[in-house]
């Protein structure tokens, strides 16, 4: 494939994913890898160069959704994606892919195996550059969310101390072309709601979630991600009525979002709890969380 052509392939499955239209990425990404894989063993030089960052971001987006539905897939495809992006000698897709490879260790339980090789990686970006700047703010946040996981409270506000430190240091700039997340100050307020939420202490995201505008942010998968946070959040509080208002307001944002394994099980949760919320019940059955 010309490597403009494979440029522009790349983008497409990448609004896709931003969109939140799973399904249309799934019958997009077979073909994307295929031929950035074929352009890539075909070329040389710089159009290697670049044909390993299409198919390095063509294996993040797979990664992505693997992830999303909780398949193990998601291993293969990261591996892949971090294998290509060295290859590329690019920092920001490297950045991209030791992000989702992270993700999945975290998901096996190895949090501080992966929280060790997110700060590896960032340390290794050049903190001046606008663009690696940001890939090492998205580096902190997600290792901020790992350690949270893995319980360590301490490295977990270190770390997001370190992200709000890079995002300030760029506000006056706005980074552009990183490919699945953002490195802005909304993005890190989501993070931080996660982080509590997986600490045990949701009651201190309250105030952060009152105060965010979800409706701003720039995708339906990012504001989609925000509500799934407020969602477990106000569900760890045992505010039903808020659980659910979260959940709708996911399905306004991203149908196929809201179908997911993870909010699947939410919706089932609040579906048996001893409140009655009306409408639940519905939303359970059209949402794929109770047979209808």
């Amino acid at each position: 494939m010309p490597l403009a052509l494979l440029t522009q392939e790349t983008a497409r499955a990448r609004a896709t994913f931003r969109a939140t239209q799973y399904t249309m990425l799934g019958r997009l990404l077979p073909g994307l890898l295929a031929a950035a894989s074929a352009t890539r063993d075909a070329a040389t030089g710089r159009e290697r160069e670049e044909a390993n960052v299409a198919l390095a971001r063509g294996y993040v987006l797979t990664a992505e959704l693997a992830l999303k539905q909780h398949d193990d897939a998601a291993w293969v495809a990261a591996d892949r994606a971090l294998a290509a992006a060295r290859a590329s000698g690019h920092p920001v897709p490297i950045g991209e892919s030791s992000r989702v490879l992270a993700i999945t260790m975290r998901r096996s339980g190895r949090c501080p195996a992966a929280v060790r090789f997110l700060t590896d990686e960032a340390r290794d970006l050049d903190a001046r550059d606008v663009q690696t700047g940001a890939v090492r703010t998205t580096l902190m946040l997600t290792a901020a969310y790992t350690a949270a996981n893995g319980g360590d409270r301490t490295a977990a506000m270190d770390l997001l101390g370190t992200a709000d430190e890079e995002i300030d240091r760029w506000r006056a700039v706005t980074p552009s072309g990183l490919f699945t997340v953002d490195a802005t100050q909304a993005h890190a307020d989501v993070y931080r709601i996660g982080v509590h939420n997986a600490l045990g202490t949701p009651d201190e995201g309250v105030a952060i979630a009152v105060g965010l505008d979800i409706d701003r942010m720039p995708t339906a998968e990012r504001r989609a991600r925000a509500w799934t946070d407020t969602a477990r959040m106000w569900h760890a509080l045992g505010e039903d009525r808020k659980t659910f208002s979260a959940l709708r307001n996911i399905e306004r944002e991203a149908p196929q979002e809201v179908r997911r394994p993870a909010l699947r099980a939410l919706t089932s949760d609040l579906l048996f709890s001893s409140a009655r919320v009306q409408g639940v019940r519905e939303f359970a059955a059209r949402t794929g969380a109770l047979s209808a």
